[in-house]
């Protein structure tokens, strides 16, 4: 159980256990599923034939005779074969059973009520999320949007965040691929700040600052990758070394809203890049994140899109202390290494020798 802090002054909150309970295992801290060290297939929660391990899948995606089948456990069943499983963490950060508790200023604190889901993106415990084929990403793709769609329908829910913690120097504790979902009653502060700057310039220049993004950086030095819809590039000013952006071409807020053939396109996108990256970096660890639009009665929106940050780095005081971040890799140089193990990934799965 944990409490959501605010700062004395800053709009920046912290999830603290709301207990005497001082531990911080890289499932608390980040969220996975805890594995109490156990790195064998045969003891890995997320595996085929452990599935009582965890909490009952809520959506378990189970493809047969090329036909998708969204399906869940029962009392009675457990549902196998499954190619996508979705069930709720065991060591939430947020719950729905949370005390309704709060505190006033300056010491603010409320609960920290939300749902917070796991989702295995595929039974192949030695596979990672870079050598998952395209088909697969497509299933995983399709269940987050089926995750998403539900989430905004239940109460108390103002923002759903999707996150990936791979690798042990990026947060995760099990090597086994999944991602996570966690949902929040206000909108995070880095989401905010995107919308409230989106906003500005949108009042300003009367267009949408990453549609102008994405046109200076089409064809530009800092490109990664292009696909029919979308466009991968490194940002001008990126807080990580090889650090990289995936923007939808088209102007577009919602990520529930994407139609099948974005998702394949996207499948494609994901697979090339990530591939390349981990190629180019030697499987190096690797934090990537959804920024969506909160999708209700919020009028500040963004062009929603997907932040991949390899942990190359640790940081220092000036980073932690002062928010100046120290990136000794030019990101124009980074995308000219990115883009040429991505093309070769893209070339790979294509079929272009």
């Amino acid at each position: 159980m944990r409490e959501l802090r605010k700062d004395y002054v800053l709009d920046r909150f912290v999830l603290v256990p709301n207990n005497t309970s001082s531990s911080t295992s890289a499932a608390e801290r980040g969220g996975d599923e805890k594995r109490d060290g156990v790195d064998d297939d045969d003891k890995c929660p997320y595996c085929p034939g452990n599935e009582s391990m965890t909490s009952p899948a809520l959506l378990a995606l189970v493809v047969k005779d090329g036909m998708l089948q969204r399906l869940s456990d029962s009392e009675d069943s457990i549902i196998d074969d499954w190619s996508v499983r979705v069930f709720e963490s065991k060591n939430p950060v947020v719950t729905t059973t949370a005390a309704a508790s709060y505190s006033d200023k300056p010491l603010y604190s409320e609960p920290a009520y939300g749902y917070h889901q796991v989702v295995v993106a595929t039974p192949d415990h030695k596979q990672s999320l870079p050598q998952m084929s395209v088909e697969q990403w497509g299933n995983v793709l399709v269940v987050i949007q089926d995750r998403v769609r539900w989430l905004y329908t239940q109460k108390s829910v103002t923002y759903v965040s999707i996150y990936v913690n791979s690798g042990a120097g990026a947060g995760a504790q099990s090597p086994h691929p999944h991602l996570n979902i966690v949902t929040f009653s206000s909108i995070p502060p880095a989401i905010e700040l995107e919308a409230e700057g989106s906003h500005r310039f949108m009042n300003e220049n009367g267009s949408c600052p990453a549609c102008n993004m994405i046109s200076v950086e089409s064809s530009g030095p800092r490109q990664v990758l292009a696909t029919d819809s979308f466009l991968a590039f490194c940002p001008w000013a990126p807080t990580y070394p090889y650090e990289f952006w995936i923007y939808p071409k088209r102007h577009i807020t919602s990520f529930s809203k994407i139609t099948q053939k974005e998702i394949n396109d996207l499948a494609l996108m994901m697979r090339a890049t990530l591939g390349g990256m981990s190629k180019a970096l030697k499987d190096a660890p690797f934090n990537m994140v959804f920024h969506l639009s909160p999708e209700k009665k919020n009028s500040r929106q963004i062009h929603w899109h997907i932040e991949v940050y390899p942990q190359l780095t640790t940081w220092s005081g000036l980073e932690r202390g002062f928010g100046v971040y120290v990136n000794n890799v030019k990101p124009e140089k980074a995308a000219e290494i990115l883009g040429s193990a991505c093309r070769k990934e893209l070339a790979g799965l294509v079929g272009i020798t």
